[in-house]
């Protein structure tokens, strides 16, 4: 197929981001450093993305008459997170170029479509089936062998929306608590670890992924990540990377997608799900590669070539969560700022609530270990532990 030469924004330009979230702030710092303007969609001024955006729009993403002003007044659309309706997305495709296309947040917003559409270009998941009632979810978890993940088709992160079930739950309960007409059970699946790749493709369609990231999770939200992982072969990082170049063709994705893989005990591969944007996973690419994620966004919303991915020393990302800032103080600032190879990256929310993502801190070292028991110290210090 012979693409057409894409479109190149040059600094001076105007980028969109629906959502004003953490990853629109860690976006918009790039696009403001490469001397490109930034508008917001859809949240507060106050926001993390909104506070250093030229213009905030805080309407509704269903308000049309704010949405044909706000296509006029950007060269350029993308988004920061996946639950965006995705008639918003098809409306403002219609007046103004957004990247990544509608297709695939249609995908990664509904676990059903997702998997089937995995299933359908040979990549490897989870068993699943859908469930519309409580007598198909009996059934279903004796199909799966005695156990599963209920999870709800849409709106579920960091583990919300979701229960294991085996053959002795109270199935009644679970059902009638998740209040849904559709759902999804999962097989449940016993891995060594869990692991993801971010990559990133251009209008050209050339892919780029930066090296796989392992990650630990604390109450189903993610805590550390560490990269290189550490316990995965050459194979598996080969695997993992061409599968995510092949999830990115499939979709036709202009921009960076992330793909999440258990590490079955018998060494396969099977994706867990994917995220249309840049991920908490990838931030550690800030400090760590030649280009962040968040530049290879940038860089291919704006139809400019990629940048260097290469990772220059191994690194580890660790949280901050509203839990571990609970009796910070200047001295632990101080303290954790004279830190070497420590980086922090505050998201200017003003309120610590417990499971709110406050910021994170990147450590980087000369091994994986090292960087992760440094990381773990920096927060440790913040949580007056140490």
């Amino acid at each position: 197929m012979v693409r057409k030469r894409a479109r190149i924004l040059s600094p001076g330009a105007t980028i969109g981001m629906l959502g004003g979230g953490q990853l629109g702030r860690m976006f918009a710092l790039v696009a403001r450093q490469f001397g490109y303007s930034v508008q917001v969609f859809g949240d507060l001024p106050d926001s993390p993305c909104g506070q250093i955006s030229d213009r905030v729009w805080n309407n509704p993403f269903t308000d049309e008459t704010a949405l044909n002003e706000f296509a006029r007044s950007v060269d350029v659309v993308t988004y920061e997170f996946e639950n965006i309706p995705v008639s918003t997305v098809s409306y403002l495709t219609e007046r103004v170029e957004v990247r990544p296309g509608v297709e695939l947040l249609r995908a990664a917003q509904h676990r059903l479509l997702e998997k089937n559409g995995l299933r359908a270009i040979g990549i490897p998941t989870a068993d699943f089936l859908r469930i519309s009632s409580v007598q198909e979810l009996r059934e279903g978890i004796r199909q799966l062998g005695g156990s599963g993940i209920l999870k709800t088709v849409t709106m579920g992160y960091d583990g919300k929306g979701q229960a294991k079930l085996n053959q002795s739950s109270d199935v009644d309960a679970v059902w009638t608590k998740f209040n849904v007409k559709e759902a999804i059970l999962e097989q449940e699946i016993h891995f060594d670890c869990e692991i993801s790749v971010v990559g990133s493709r251009f209008p050209d369609g050339t892919i780029h992924c930066f090296q796989p990231s392992l990650n630990h999770h604390e109450n189903h939200i993610l805590d550390v990540s560490v990269t290189p992982a550490p316990v995965i072969s050459t194979n598996v990082v080969l695997e993992a990377k061409q599968i995510t170049s092949a999830i990115l063709e499939h979709f036709d994705v202009i921009g960076v997608l992330c793909v999440e893989f258990f590490l079955s005990r018998d060494g396969s591969l099977l994706v867990n799900e994917i995220a249309p944007r840049p991920h908490n996973s990838g931030h550690l690419t800030i400090d760590a590669c030649g280009s962040s994620q968040f530049e290879q966004q940038l860089r291919a919303v704006c139809g400019l070539p990629s940048g260097d991915v290469t990772q220059h020393r191994p690194a580890a990302m660790i949280n901050l969560l509203g839990d571990h800032l609970q009796v910070v103080d200047s001295d632990c600032w101080k303290r954790v700022f004279g830190l070497k190879d420590v980086h922090v990256h505050m998201y200017g929310k003003s309120e610590a609530r417990i499971g709110r993502k406050m910021g994170h801190m990147t450590a980087i070292a000369d091994t994986d270990q090292t960087a992760e028991a440094l990381a773990r110290h920096a927060r440790a210090i913040l949580m007056k532990t140490v």
